[in-house]
């Protein structure tokens, strides 16, 4: 499976004996699938197909999917829906009168939906289903056109990760062979230090500061640190190769090279281990950022 972005667009136009429709998706980034539909009065009953249809090809995203419909018989009929238009005049007459607010105006009352709706009269059952299926079918057009531009994105997505994690498996290298992490290096450093405190002091213990330099140096290896991050470096690079629904498994990633960053730059010892670090923690932002992209 190919690596799927989250931000897609999606058009589609069909031609039906009840009329034309046109479905607009818009795809953005989004913790887990929402699906807001704009669908004409009268077919509030799709909503749930339409749903179902999305949940089959898409896993994660902020949609908004749009219908818009032209009936080619001339104008549309419209019908009001008289009953309920006598019960909100009877409860608008009702709080006027108590002062609580203002006389309803004829555009106010319109808009209210299920006062006002497109009459289906000169459609059958038949035509009907049929409109209705024609619908269906060319939103499951759109969501596979969708999928098309999420899966064009996420191919631009997958080399610009690979890149990154190619840069912090670099530094990691970098950090790995850094001549302050040598074991000469390190006990020139400590020994340099003990005598200089010898030399301001006889009075400090040599043994007690022999373990004391041990105990520094112990916790200024980076060792566990850098085998973690390339194993994540690898399990990164596995996830891209595989493809799917894998951006919350990317984000945990890179949640943990932000994690072993921070550690190496909190143990290091020496300016260019520091170096190297900072700048580990700015691929790593880099890479965090365009995961939050990622289905």
């Amino acid at each position: 499976m190919a690596v799927r972005s989250m931000t897609g667009f999606a058009r589609v136009e069909a031609e039906t004996a009840a009329g034309s429709f046109v479905w607009e998706i818009r795809s953005v980034n989004g913790k887990g699938l929402d699906l807001r539909l704009r669908l004409p009065q009268g077919l509030e009953q799709l909503e749930a197909e339409l749903r179902r249809r999305l949940a089959s090809e898409v896993t994660r995203g902020s949609l908004q999917a749009n219908l818009q419909w032209r009936r080619d018989t001339g104008a549309p009929a419209l019908t009001v829906n008289e009953a309920m238009l006598q019960q909100v005049l009877a409860m608008s007459g009702r709080l006027v009168a108590d002062g609580h607010a203002a006389p309803p105006t004829a555009d106010g009352l319109l808009a209210i939906k299920g006062i006002v709706d497109l009459a289906d009269e000169d459609l059958d059952e038949t035509a009907l289903a049929a409109r209705n299926a024609a619908i269906v079918e060319s939103f499951g057009e759109a969501v596979s056109r969708l999928v098309q531009s999420r899966l064009s994105e996420g191919a631009a997505l997958s080399e610009t990760l690979s890149g990154r994690l190619a840069e912090i498996g670099q530094l990691v290298d970098r950090a790995d062979a850094d001549p302050a992490r040598s074991t000469q290096a390190i006990r020139q450093r400590l020994k340099d230090q003990v005598a200089e405190l010898m030399a301001t002091d006889d009075r400090f213990d040599e043994a007690r500061l022999h373990q004391e330099a041990a105990l520094l140096a112990a916790r200024a290896d980076i060792r566990e640190e850098i085998d973690r991050l390339r194993a994540h470096v690898a399990a990164a690079a596995e996830l891209l190769a595989q493809g799917g629904a894998i951006g919350r498994r990317l984000d945990f990633l890179s949640q943990e090279f932000h994690r072993e960053s921070n550690t190496i730059c909190s143990k290091s010892n020496a300016a260019s281990l520091t170096a190297i670090g900072l700048e580990l923690k700015v691929i790593v932002d880099q890479f965090r950022e365009q995961v939050q992209n990622i289905e």
